[in-house]
């Protein structure tokens, strides 16, 4: 099962709703927001009572509203081998994979992210940049996790590791996030030992690929949701990308028209063509939709 955001076709009000075996159902809710203002078990339950089937259901970004994606970093140890490698101030790296307080970075509003089968982005200024893929963490505003996403945390390495300063440059940008169709509920999965591979295509060759697992995760996700929640509120709950175990060696970098497909066992696959510039992304900028309350 997995939570969805969708569009009847090409037009109508988005609704969520809940896929299973390739069907889709309604659910009584306005948007995905609406649910991460539950308590998990509430939304248990409001997901075993779906209601009619969906036709022609296209899969929107599974986050809306107020809801943030945040991410963490350097949390496996070939991230922290991976910037060290990259950084004129390799130092930090290393530091902070052993600090007690984790790395965590805003990486986008809900309305810039792109789903499954849309572009990613690399940035026209840069000449070294990857995928990272990871295993992100839904959570309700309560700071209870209830889900997870497989996500694409697109990276400039030439920008970051110019300068650590330049991070939010290298990582906040038009198409630097991706996020799978579905939220995989997290009583269905156990997400502490999950395989996730991820492949790069061009020109239908496969140019780069790895595997890892979330096993391999240096710290639990309570606490990376602990810190996150320390100081602010989400009252549309948040996504929390919890850092990449995959990162290719310096002589590779992501070129236009490649292919980047991630997939994490029982969560999901993402696949999303790679485009330069922002000017991909022109049609984000009207109609934004965050839900209004009071």
């Amino acid at each position: 099962m997995h939570i969805v955001r969708y569009r009847r076709g090409q037009d109508g009000t988005p609704g969520v709703g809940v896929r299973d075996d390739g069907v889709v159902r309604e659910l009584p809710v306005p948007s995905v927001a609406a649910l991460l203002r539950e308590r998990v078990a509430d939304l248990r339950a409001l997901l075993g009572a779906p209601g009619d089937v969906v036709e022609d259901a296209r899969l929107l970004a599974p986050v809306d509203g107020a809801t943030e994606v945040w991410a963490a970093g350097v949390t496996y140890l070939r991230s922290r081998e991976a910037r060290m490698e990259e950084s004129s101030e390799a130092d930090i790296y290393g530091r902070v994979y052993e600090a007690a307080r984790p790395e965590l970075f805003f990486k986008s509003a809900a309305w810039r992210v792109v789903v499954d089968g849309e572009p990613v982005a690399i940035r026209a200024d840069s000449g070294l940049d990857v995928p990272e893929p990871e295993l992100a963490l839904v959570v309700n505003r309560f700071g209870e996790i209830a889900g997870y996403l497989v996500c694409n945390d697109m990276s400039s390495r030439a920008i970051e590791g110019e300068n650590p300063l330049y991070l939010p440059q290298a990582k906040v940008y038009a198409g630097a996030c991706a996020l799978s169709a579905g939220i995989r509920p997290v009583w269905e999965v156990n997400g502490a030992d999950l395989a996730v591979a991820v492949r790069v295509t061009r020109d239908g060759v496969a140019v780069w690929s790895g595997t890892t697992s979330t096993a391999r995760l240096k710290r639990p996700f309570a606490e990376l949701v602990d810190y996150l929640f320390r100081a602010d509120h989400f009252p549309d709950g948040a996504v929390l990308s919890t850092g990449t175990g995959l990162a290719p060696a310096m002589d590779f970098t992501l070129q236009p028209a490649d292919v980047v497909t991630i997939a994490i066992d029982g969560i999901g696959e993402l696949t999303n063509p790679v485009v330069v510039g922002k000017e991909h992304f022109e049609h984000q900028r009207p109609g934004i939709e965050v839900e209004s309350r009071p």
